[in-house]
Order: structure tokens, then sequence, then C-alpha cells
């Protein structure tokens, strides 16, 4: 849940297509990552949904932490 606390105490703050609809906090790294809505969808529809997350967080995580192995 993106809760004031929750970005104050974040380095990046991801949210997951909302665009313009979500707050902005100045002095914090946001990316919004376009992806399908997984609501309704069957399990076949839903896994390269995660598999993209997955791979998402893995890069970013990559990124900010580059000595952190796989």
């Amino acid at each position: 849940r993106l809760t004031t606390d929750a970005v104050e105490a974040a380095d990046v703050v991801i949210t997951m297509g909302c665009g313009d609809a979500c707050p902005i906090f100045p002095g914090k790294r946001h990316l919004d990552w376009q992806l399908d809505d997984p609501a309704g969808q069957s399990a076949d529809r839903v896994r390269p949904i995660r598999d993209e997350i997955d791979r998402r967080v893995r890069a970013l995580l990559a990124e900010l932490l580059p000595t952190a192995g796989p």
C-alpha cells in the first residue's frame, strides 16, 4: 500500500499503471511500471505479468545493489 510513511522510508517508489493519479513525493525516485492488469485473468495470462515484475525487480536490485548476487 502506498502510504506516506512507506514512501518516506523508501528510496524508490514503484507504482503500476496509475500514472498521474498517484501522488508524487519530492526527493524520491518514482517509477511507474505500465503492466497489463491481472484482475480477472487466467493463470496462463497472469504468469507473464508476474514474470515481468520479477524481471524488473531483479534489474532494479542489480542497479541499486550492484555487488549483490542473484
